[in-house]
């Protein structure tokens, strides 16, 4: 069976793609989906709990974003450019989005914060991506972290007052050019509630590629090329996850990211193995769980990757349904938006 991209489409409001974090992280609304029967009901993102019961296994990205948009000027004209930081190569290498690159050839040197930071263009690689050299004095993160912001998706247009708004309270190592934002819904209280209820909380690290926005172009998803993205599981999230499942537990994944690091990392028998490396899995109708049995995550672009994932969890009629709800209760989509639960 043919899956066209045309299937995933939805007419989104523009006004319900939320421009700015919620006051309270987990004042967001919860629409909770029955994955098998296609049922709707609407919460506030706290009623989590509810939905969660000892044995149960959380699981969790723990990546940090980086402030990896760099403005700054081109040394010989003083043309204004930006350069989002994708992925470090080697060193003070990275592999970089430019804006304008057309004008940013091999050799090109580039200056940032009046000097603080200066960069040469090395190459030019797959996607047109530029593979920049940085040269600084003092520590690299420290530089970055006075001169960088952070690189909100492209349809967010207002400036984030502030940055560890970008950031779920339990990110720990750096390394995405976005942020897993079904994670943004937990406080810290709202964790220890969990736990103090007997859930298990397994953190595992999946660094999210920009990747994640590039839209799909081929009609015939299964002619899309999926990005790759770098994950880790240690022995002690592996431990967790699979005794969740011999338990009789639910493996229940925050947000897209999660989901993709316990299915890339599970055996034939969906045991997940500790180590590393790069997944390019993608996910869509037709595609069995190894892993997960429950997803909570945000609303999603029309089109995109993640909603064929969501699709592939509760069968894609059932999610355009409580999507065309959701936009008539007037749910806030995207990165700032609500939440569902798809269980």
């Amino acid at each position: 069976m043919e899956l066209k991209k045309s299937d995933f489409y939805f007419e989104l409001p523009p006004e319900l793609i939320a421009q700015d974090p919620l006051e309270d992280r987990s004042s967001s609304r919860l629409l909770v989906l029955d994955k098998e029967t296609g049922e709707v009901s609407h919460h506030v993102f706290t009623d989590i709990l509810d939905y969660l019961n000892p044995g149960d296994c959380l699981v969790l990205n723990n990546t940090k974003v980086i402030p990896a948009r760099l403005l700054g000027v081109k040394e010989e004209t003083g043309a204004h450019v930006e350069v989002l930081l994708l992925k470090r190569r080697e060193g003070n290498v990275w592999e970089t989005l430019v804006k304008p690159g057309r004008k940013c050839r091999p050799g090109t040197r580039l200056v940032f914060g009046e000097g603080l930071l200066l960069a040469e263009v090395l190459d030019t690689v797959e996607e047109g991506n530029r593979l920049i050299r940085f040269f600084y004095q003092g520590i690299w993160e420290e530089v970055l972290d006075r001169l960088g912001e952070m690189p909100l998706p492209p349809y967010i247009t207002h400036r984030l007052q502030d940055r560890n708004r970008y950031q779920t309270v339990y990110a720990r190592y750096e390394g995405s050019a976005a942020a897993p934002t079904a994670g943004l819904h937990f406080t810290k209280e709202l964790l220890d509630r969990i736990e103090e209820k007997g859930v298990q909380t397994a953190y595992v690290t999946l660094h999210v590629g920009l990747g994640t926005f590039r839209p799909v172009k081929e009609e015939n998803i299964l002619d899309h090329h999926m990005h790759s993205e770098y994950y880790q599981v240690s022995k002690e999230a592996a431990d967790k996850i699979n005794a969740a499942r011999q338990g009789g537990g639910r493996v229940i994944c925050v947000g897209t990211t999660s989901c993709r690091t316990v299915e890339s990392a599970a055996d034939a028998n969906g045991m997940v193995q500790p180590g590393s490396g790069s997944t390019e899995i993608f996910i869509y109708p037709g595609y069995r769980f190894k892993v997960l049995d429950a997803l909570i995550t945000n609303f999603h672009l029309p089109e995109s990757t993640l909603v064929m994932l969501v699709s592939a969890l509760a069968g894609r009629e059932h999610v355009l349904n409580a999507y065309e709800d959701a936009i008539r209760e007037k749910y806030r989509f995207f990165s700032f938006g609500d939440a569902c639960l798809i269980i």
